[in-house]
């Protein structure tokens, strides 16, 4: 995960004024960028011009404020965008789904335009990406997506998903000593790895079997649909997702939360009372 450190004071929500730095380009080119193969009509459907659009704010303003490299444009649509939304071949119906340190919004938002019926949360902890996410979800008006500023490791106990992803974040033992904590029993990390997928995992496996996971494997998903499929790395938990100290955390962050909600109803019963005294 990126660890690049954001000023002191800064709002954990995003700017206050999008306006003044939206991504919104009006007239602006999109220099070097193709245009959309006739596939993403099949992969995103009734959300094909919303992904048109996005494809061309991470040419624009993603690229003006670093979240994209300049040589990256020529090829967003095949090695980007296509190659994450293909991911959402694996996701359950209906499931929950986190992006660990989702950047630009790669693979988050491509899966949330593809399929409208999965709840995605981009996570992110730099604030200058996670203004761009917020006002790109704005623009796409992406009412099945989120964006939450923070660390993975924070949101233990926070947050419990069916599937967390992650592209180009870190290492894979890394990655899911951040991912798998978030997971809910029995879910899934998907990881995009490229061509270190097997040999990361090989790597990994000590670390996973710690993390609770119960099964793992390199899959491509895209096949017959992209010229260059997708590898994943899949890793599936087990009844405890992220171990014993993940188990331990989510216990103490679900009695906090207990504790919180007793006192507030607690104050809500003592206001009640004064009120009925008078």
């Amino acid at each position: 995960m990126d660890t690049e450190s954001t000023a002191a004071g800064e709002p954990g929500t995003g700017a206050a004024n999008p306006a003044a730095d939206g991504p919104a380009v009006e007239g602006a080119a999109a220099e070097g960028l193709a245009e959309a193969p006739a596939v993403a009509r099949e992969v995103f459907g009734e959300r094909y011009d919303a992904a048109v659009r996005y494809t061309e704010l991470l040419a624009t303003a993603g690229v003006q404020r670093g979240l994209i490299g300049p040589r990256e444009v020529p090829r967003l649509w095949d090695r980007h965008v296509l190659n994450c939304a293909v991911l959402a071949e694996l996701l359950p119906p209906g499931s929950t789904m986190c992006d660990v340190g989702s950047g630009a919004g790669l693979p988050g938002i491509p899966v949330a335009l593809a399929r409208p019926d999965v709840s995605v949360t981009l996570l992110e902890p730099l604030l200058r990406r996670t203004t761009f996410l917020e006002e790109v979800v704005r623009e796409l008006q992406l009412e099945n997506v989120t964006v939450l500023r923070g660390r993975a490791e924070e949101m233990v106990g926070k947050i419990a998903v069916d599937v967390v992803t992650a592209r180009a974040v870190a290492p894979l033992d890394r990655l899911a000593g951040w991912g798998m904590p978030l997971l809910r029993p029995h879910g899934q990390m998907l990881a995009l790895k490229g061509d270190s997928a097997e040999q990361e995992l090989a790597d990994s496996r000590a670390g996973l079997t710690k993390l609770g996971a119960v099964e793992w494997t390199v899959i491509s998903v895209g096949e017959g649909t992209l010229e260059t499929s997708t590898r994943v790395v899949q890793v599936k938990a087990g009844e405890s997702p992220g171990g014993v100290k993940a188990a331990t955390r989510r216990a103490k962050a679900a009695r906090a939360g207990r504790n919180a909600g007793a006192a507030v109803r607690s104050g809500e019963r003592a206001r009640g009372g004064r009120r009925r005294g008078r």
